[in-house]
């Protein structure tokens, strides 16, 4: 009898204590944190780790730059525009209320200062620039603000500006920030070290303002990210990422492990930067992160029919990595879930099946979509009928 069921493997892994890995959601109690909402992603193993009201309507102020450098970053990319090209500086630029990079009419500034005023100082100026210079103006970017944002899934999110300031209906959630952040650094690794940058000043214009807000870039080394914002309405927001190595998962940029937090409506500018580190430094000590298949290496090789291969290797292409509490990296079990039979044609990057991570006591830690690691092609028809055959005895 044909079977087209999900088939449920079981594998127990007994793992080495010394084995770290990338965390699961809210399996252990955070800390009291000071902030209307939160969220902590281990980027590493595509995890939360804990969460507080993270799709609760919040104004993102500053935050909102976040965006608006991804739609920069993907001109870049494109080969829209470039670094050393220069921008006007409009009337409504360089009368922007709020944080200012202070340039003005007279100049023509390269996109690659305007990048960093928007993003060391919250330059609401320089911002402004570069929206109308990639979007053509101001209305049209932010519409390509809504657009990509839900190309990204951000499905609660409503832009009404590029640069933050307070207006009836820009909205976003911690969540959806989560989402764009990590992105904006999956996508764009080349330009996420301008978020790193502590001090800048473009010449000609004044020295007030050039110190950049996120305090945790002077006080942790392994912080090297993202922005914050504030407003009256929204309070002091936080989108923090660290960097810290991990001995067990290897040397290198393989071995860093790398956390994010999103903190919004902290009390003041050092409570959003002691919260935020109290998050950090939790999530790297609450959990250990567990590589527990390496990059290419297949997860499970299932059997495949009419194909030209007689099996297909199912796994991630940058490897399986989970974050558990500490002191549960031994004690793991996982499920492979998926449809039973499989027939070729199998293309490289579909998506076929679930690898499923437990604790022992049976709480789940992650689901990891797993994909075809290489095409499988149909075979020719002689041996497509012969496997049709064998199915339909089977």
């Amino acid at each position: 009898m044909l079977r087209r069921f999900f088939l449920r493997v079981l594998f127990a892994f007994s793992l080495s204590a010394w084995f770290v890995l990338p965390a699961a959601a809210q399996l252990s109690q955070p800390p009291e944190v000071a902030a209307k909402a939160y969220l902590l992603v281990d980027i590493t193993s595509g995890q939360v780790l804990a969460a507080k009201d993270p799709d609760q309507p919040v104004e993102p102020a500053s935050l909102t730059k976040l965006m608006s450098a991804y739609l920069v970053f993907d001109a870049l990319k494109a080969g829209k525009i470039s670094l050393k090209q220069t921008f006007p500086v409009s009337e409504r630029a360089w009368k922007m209320p709020g944080s200012r990079m202070f340039i003005d009419p007279k100049m023509q500034v390269p996109v690659e200062d305007l990048i960093k005023g928007m993003i060391v100082q919250s330059g609401n100026d320089a911002t402004m620039a570069l929206a109308e210079g990639v979007g053509g103006s101001v209305e049209r970017f932010v519409q390509m603000m809504n657009e990509q944002a839900k190309v990204l899934g951000m499905t609660r999110s409503a832009f009404k500006n590029p640069e933050g300031l307070t207006v009836a209906g820009h909205t976003t959630t911690a969540r959806d920030l989560a989402i764009l952040a990590t992105r904006l650094m999956r996508d764009f690794p080349e330009y996420v070290p301008y978020y790193a940058i502590q001090r800048y000043r473009y010449p000609g214009t004044p020295a007030a303002n050039d110190t950049n807000r996120n305090l945790l870039l002077f006080r942790d080394p392994s912080v090297d990210g993202l922005k914050t914002g504030y407003t009256a309405a929204a309070g002091y927001c936080m989108v923090a990422t660290a960097r810290r190595q991990v001995p067990a998962l290897g040397a290198g940029p393989q071995g860093q492990r790398r956390l994010l937090s999103v903190l919004l409506g902290a009390s003041s500018e050092n409570a959003r930067a002691a919260e935020s580190q109290k998050l950090l430094n939790w999530g790297y000590t609450a959990y250990e992160a567990v590589r527990l298949f390496p990059a290419g290496a297949p997860v499970t090789t299932p059997p495949v029919w009419k194909g030209k291969a007689s099996v297909v290797k199912l796994g991630k292409p940058d490897g399986v990595v989970v974050s558990v509490p500490v002191g549960e990296a031994g004690r793991l079990k996982t499920e492979i879930i998926r449809p039973d039979p499989l027939v070729a044609p199998l293309m490289q990057g579909q998506s076929v099946g679930t690898l499923r991570v437990n604790l022992a006591s049976g709480a789940l830690v992650t689901e990891v979509p797993l994909t075809v690691l290489e095409t499988v092609d149909e075979s020719g028809f002689i041996g497509r009928a012969w496997d049709a055959l064998r199915l339909w005895i089977q």
